[in-house]
C-alpha cells in the first residue's frame, strides 16, 4: 500500500519481528537465571560447606598455646629449672601497618631502649613460625595499664602473659642442667624434617645444651590452641574454647645442690672440673665444671657484648670441662697400670727394683726422671703406688709394651665416651704406635713408652672417664653407664619412674690383684703416702691416687721451679679416691688446671665432697683456692 508520504510500514511484520525479538530476550534471560541459580545453589547447598568454612575461619582464629616446660629436680626435689610467667610486649608486624610509627607511638609510651630495638628487629628478620615478635619482656604493672589502655591506637601491638625459664642456682648447674634459647633457623628446618614441627606451635624456645636438650623431647611437651573469636579488623573479640596443652614431663637427677655447692665453692679461683659418681650403680652425684657461667642469661635472648665476653674469655667458662676437656691423667693412671701389670703377670707384687732417681733405656744415656731427686731406693708394687714412684712405672710400660697397654687400658672406660646423658662427651685417647702413624705418619719412639707409663705423652682422658674408671676399681670391675637422671615424672602424674643402671662392662680383675692395688691406695692417705695432709682426722678409711701432669716440658738439665713459670704452664693438679675403702659409696676424680701437686689442691676438694656425702659434713668456707707454688711431689 503506497501512501503519499512515501511507503506505508508492514505493521505485521514489524509485530513478528518484535516477537521473536522477545522470545530470545526471554530465552536468554532465562538461560542467564538458570545459571544464576545453579550457581546459587552451588554457593549455598552444593559447596556450602567449603565457603562456610572460610567465613569461620575469618571469624575465628586458632592460638597455638605453648606447654609449660617440665621441671627438674636434685635427689631431693629442690628445684633446679622451673618457669615464672611474665608479661611481654609483642607486635604482630603482618597487622601493624606503619611498623617505625608503631615503635615510635609505644616509644612515647614505655622505656624503649636501643638494646630492645635491635633484638627487635633481629628476630623479625628470622622469619619464625609464630606470628608476633617480642619488643620488650618483663613489663612492670605500670607499663602493663599503659600499654593496654592505648592499645585502640596500637594496630598489632599484644601484651601477652608468658612462661619464662628460670635457673635459680645460675652458674652452679651451668654445664649440667645446662639452659634453654630461641629457636634458631637449623633447628626450625631439623623439626620440620622430622616431622615434629606441629609440637612446637607457638613456641619461641628449646634446649640449648645439658641436660635441656638431652631431654628436650621429654621437657617439652604438648602445645594446645585457642578459638578466639575475632572482629573485621582481626582483633580478639572472646575465647569460644580452649583446648589445653600438655606439660612437659619433670625430672628428678641424682645431683645434689647442697654438695653441688661445695664442690664449686671449693674450687675457688682455680679452672678444672670434678665428677662424683656411685660405684654401685653409675649415679652421677656431683658434676662440676670451673669457671660456669649464668643459663639465666641465654633464656629471653643474650646481648652481644655479654656474649662476646663469654665466647672469647680466656678462662672458657662455656666449656665443660668434665666431659669435653682432655687431659693427660698423670700418675692417677699408675692403679690401673698396676692392675694390668698383675692381670697379665708382667709384675708380681713382690717384684722389686731399686729406682736411683731415673730410669734409661737399654742403649741410650737418656734419663727419664722421677719426681724425686735421687730416687726412692728399693721399691715393690705397693710402695710405688703409696709414693708415686716414677721410675717403677717407666720400666713396667717398657716390659708391658704399648701393645698390651692398648689393649688392656681401654677397658677401663678409656679412649672412649661414656654414654653420659649430656650432649658433646669427648673420647679421649690411648695412644698406640698405629695411632700414631694413622695420625701423623710418624714412627713410634721407645720413649714415648716410657712416658705413657706414668700417665704422660699423648695421653688424653676426661675427667669423667677418670671417675668412671676408680668407681670400677672401687667396685671390683664393673663399669656402669654414668647417668645424672634418677627419675621420670610423667606430666599429670604423681609417680617417679625410676631410670636403671645400665652395665657397660665387666672387667675380670681377681679380688687378690684388687686387694694389692686397693691396700696401696689407702696408704696414699697416710703418712708416707703422696696426700695424708688431705685426710687428716677422716672419719672413714679412703683409697686415693695423686697425680701431677706437665703442662710445658722440663729440659734434660733443668729442675722445675712453679715460681719461675707463668700460671698457665704450670702443673695440672689430677686426684682420684673412693670411700669408704672397704665399701665404697662414692668414687670422685679431680682436676685442676696448673694447681700443681693433687695432694695439695685437688685432695681438699674430695676431701669436702666425700665428707658431705658420707657423713653430712660441710667444710669450713676456705678449703682451697689459691694457687700453689711448691714444686710438684709425685
Amino acid at each position: 500500500m503506497n501512501w503519499r508520504g512515501g511507503e506505508l510500514k508492514n505493521l505485521r511484520a514489524e509485530l513478528a519481528a518484535f516477537r521473536r525479538r522477545l522470545q530470545a530476550g526471554v530465552v536468554l534471560i532465562t538461560v542467564l537465571v538458570l545459571i544464576l541459580l545453579g550457581r546459587l545453589y552451588d554457593l549455598g547447598v552444593r559447596d556450602y560447606s567449603h565457603y562456610a568454612s572460610l567465613a569461620e575461619s575469618n571469624r575465628i582464629s586458632l592460638i597455638p598455646v605453648a606447654a609449660p616446660r617440665g621441671l627438674i629436680y636434685d635427689d631431693k626435689n629442690r628445684v633446679l629449672a622451673d618457669n615464672y610467667s611474665a608479661y611481654t610486649l609483642e607486635i604482630n608486624p603482618a597487622k601493624a601497618g606503619n611498623l617505625k610509627r608503631t615503635l615510635a607511638e609505644i616509644g612515647h609510651l614505655i622505656d624503649i631502649t636501643p638494646a630492645h630495638l635491635r633484638r627487635f628487629r633481629e628476630l623479625l628478620a628470622e622469619n619464625r613460625s609464630f606470628a608476633t615478635v617480642p619488643l620488650k619482656s618483663h613489663l612492670t604493672d605500670k607499663e602493663v595499664a599503659i600499654v593496654a589502655a592505648n592499645l585502640y591506637r596500637l594496630p598489632g601491638v599484644e601484651v601477652k602473659a608468658r612462661l619464662f625459664r628460670n635457673y635459680p642456682f645460675g652458674d652452679e648447674f651451668s654445664h649440667s642442667v645446662g639452659y634453654i634459647g630461641r629457636i634458631n633457623d637449623r633447628e626450625l628446618a631439623t623439626l620440620k624434617q622430622e616431622g615434629r614441627l606441629d609440637d612446637y606451635r607457638g613456641s619461641e624456645h628449646m634446649g640449648k645444651t645439658g641436660l635441656e636438650q638431652q631431654y628436650e623431647t621429654l621437657l617439652h611437651g604438648k602445645p594446645g590452641y585457642e578459638e578466639m573469636e575475632t572482629d573485621a579488623y582481626g582483633r580478639a573479640v572472646k575465647v569460644l574454647a580452649r583446648v589445653a596443652p600438655i606439660p612437659g614431663d619433670d625430672l628428678r637427677l641424682n645431683l645434689n645442690q647442697e654438695m653441688q655447692q661445695i664442690a664449686d665453692r671449693a674450687f675457688g679461683d682455680y679452672k678444672g672440673a670434678l665428677v662424683a659418681i656411685d660405684p654401685n650403680n653409675g649415679a652421677v652425684l656431683t658434676l662440676v665444671s670451673r669457671p660456669g657461667f649464668d643459663p639465666n642469661l641465654f633464656v629471653d635472648g643474650i646481648d652481644p657484648q655479654t656474649w662476646s665476653q663469654l665466647l672469647n674469655s680466656p678462662a672458657r667458662p662455656l666449656v665443660n670441662r668434665a666431659i669435653y676437656s682432655v687431659y693427660p691423667p698423670g700418675s692417677t693412671i699408675k692403679p690401673f697400670m698396676a692392675i694390668a701389670a698383675l692381670e697379665m703377670g708382667v709384675r708380681t707384687p713382690g717384684y722389686t727394683i731399686f729406682d736411683p732417681g731415673y730410669y734409661s733405656l737399654p742403649g741410650s744415656s737418656h734419663r727419664f726422671r722421677d719426681w724425686k731427686k735421687g730416687g726412692h731406693g728399693m721399691v715393690d708394687m705397693h710402695k710405688a703406688i703409696v709414693v708415686s714412684c716414677d721410675t717403677y712405672f717407666y720400666r713396667v710400660a717398657v716390659d708391658m709394651g704399648m701393645q698390651r697397654m692398648d689393649e688392656y687400658l681401654p677397658r677401663f672406660g678409656f679412649g672412649a665416651r661414656t654414654g653420659i646423658d649430656l650432649p658433646g662427651e669427648s673420647a679421649g685417647l690411648v695412644p698406640s704406635p698405629a695411632w700414631k702413624e694413622k695420625r701423623w705418619h710418624k714412627p713410634w719412639f721407645p720413649g714415648e713408652t716410657v712416658i705413657s707409663g706414668i700417665g704422660q705423652g699423648y695421653w688424653q682422658i676426661t675427667p669423667l672417664q677418670l671417675a668412671v674408671a676408680t668407681a670400677a676399681l672401687a667396685n671390683g670391675g664393673t663399669i656402669y653407664k654414668p647417668e645424672l637422671l634418677q627419675a621420670v615424672r610423667k606430666s599429670g602424674s604423681r609417680v617417679w619412674q625410676p631410670v636403671a643402671p645400665v652395665v657397660v662392662r665387666r672387667i675380670p680383675i681377681s679380688a687378690a690383684d684388687l686387694a694389692v692395688v686397693r691396700n696401696a691406695m689407702i696408704d696414699v692417705t697416710k703418712p708416707g703416702g703422696t696426700a695424708p695432709r688431705a685426710f687428716v682426722g677422716v672419719a672413714y678409711p679412703v683409697a686415693a691416687k695423686t697425680g701431677t701432669a706437665q703442662v710445658t716440658g722440663v729440659k734434660q738439665n733443668e729442675s722445675y721451679d712453679a715460681k719461675k713459670l707463668a700460671i698457665q704452664y704450670r702443673d695440672n693438679a689430677v686426684f682420684i679416691a673412693f670411700a669408704p675403702a672397704d665399701h665404697p659409696r662414692i668414687a670422685v676424680a679431680v682436676l685442676l688446671e696448673n694447681g700443681g701437686h693433687g695432694g695439695d689442691t685437688a685432695a681438699p676438694i674430695a676431701r669436702a665432697v666425700m665428707d658431705y656425702y658420707l657423713l653430712g659434713k660441710k667444710p669450713t668456707p676456705s678449703i682451697t683456692g689459691k694457687s700453689n707454688e711448691s714444686p710438684p711431689s709425685d
